[in-house]
């Protein structure tokens, strides 16, 4: 029996999320509604970009009548800027924007900007801010004209800002968390290959249950019951040496990050493959890790209470996140071209 500190478990009034399949390790206490909840306050700074300018961050605001505060109309992006020995580099820039483009022609959204003009515009607000590492934040959103579920007659905007980020994950030696009682979204309900803020409500229950029930995150099964992915995450389980993660089909959002962790396995020599598998898989895995922009390279300690593996960060685990956070922090060559470089020196000092 592991001598891991895990969450304690929770009151079974509180639902999801809930297992007793060890009874005799854990209290029956109640786990702290927001316990494992990391504060994320916004740090401000300069300028944003909004359709083509950049304006004062205090003047990037909308109408309360937006269409987007109603009916949620918007795609985003979540990029990152990491420090680099010599300024500081955007970590897969171009695949992230064509996201962005492609997540707007899911939902009839006519931008009005290119692939380089929104890419430059993103470089452009690092350098007029000066700020990085830093996360950057790129919108479109329907804006005010008119009310009512059609988006005909309001307005796109766009808008970008960048501000400093750390960690997303909780957690020292991987994360503990839980598989949801959510569900991700049903093939052919909302589009899961666009990147929308509609979708996040989703996440959000994923994300809120977790954290009252004392995890750090939650993991969402589709709509057959077969693993997806988490509430802002992709997923990767490890077992016998082989890397496996949900396909597409299963809900899954089309990871940059994701995509990063099968082609750097793949060069590493791994096996990696892309098929769909049930639950307990998760529990029977050497490794498991989370992938993501936020989350980086994140490993799991332990799901629903049962330990991953022998609870330690897995030797294939670790050899990815060597070879991310390597490239992204330029300590390793950018053998993929992933960096777009920034004319800002990064405020903290690059380490392995």
């Amino acid at each position: 029996m592991s001598n891991l500190s895990l969450p304690k478990e929770p009151n079974t009034a509180v639902t999801g999320c809930l297992d007793s399949r060890y009874p005799e390790v854990y209290s029956s206490s109640f786990a702290a509604e927001g316990a494992f909840h990391t504060p994320m306050p916004i740090q401000t700074t300069s300028k944003i970009w909004h359709n083509g300018n950049l304006i004062p961050w205090e003047d990037a605001n909308i109408h309360v009548m937006s269409h987007v505060i109603h009916y949620g109309s918007s795609v985003f992006e979540g990029i990152r800027c990491y420090g680099q020995p010599v300024g500081s580099a955007v970590f897969r820039l171009p695949e992230h924007m064509q996201r962005l483009i492609d997540s707007a022609k899911i939902y009839r959204m006519e931008l009005r900007y290119t692939l380089d003009e929104l890419c430059a515009a993103v470089v452009d607000v690092i350098e007029a801010n000066g700020v990085a590492p830093c996360y950057i934040r790129p919108i479109a959103l329907r804006g005010y004209g008119e009310i009512g579920v059609s988006p005909k007659g309001s307005p796109i905007e766009v808008y970008i800002a960048n501000f400093p980020w750390g960690k997303y994950i909780a957690g020292h030696g991987g994360a503990d968390v839980c598989v949801s009682s959510w569900n991700r979204l049903a093939p052919n309900t909302m589009p899961a290959l666009a990147k929308a803020g509609a979708n996040y409500m989703n996440s959000q229950l994923i994300r809120m249950e977790a954290e009252i029930n004392g995890y750090q995150e939650g993991i969402a099964l589709d709509v057959n019951g077969l693993v997806s992915e988490g509430s802002g995450e992709n997923i990767f389980v490890v077992r016998n040496g082989v890397i496996y993660t949900p396909p597409l089909s299963n809900s899954a959002l089309s990871g940059i990050t994701r995509d990063s962790v099968l082609t750097l396995a793949r060069h590493l020599g791994l096996t990696v493959i892309e098929q769909a598998f049930p639950r307990e898989m998760l529990y029977i895995a050497d490794e498991v890790f989370f992938s993501g922009t936020a989350a980086e390279v994140s490993p799991i300690r332990s799901i629903d209470r049962i330990v991953i593996g022998d609870g330690k960060v897995g030797e294939i685990t670790k050899t990815i996140a060597d070879e991310f956070f390597g490239i992204a922090n330029g300590l390793k060559p950018d053998r993929f071209g992933w960096l777009t470089p920034v004319r800002v020196n990064a405020s903290e000092p690059v380490g392995a």
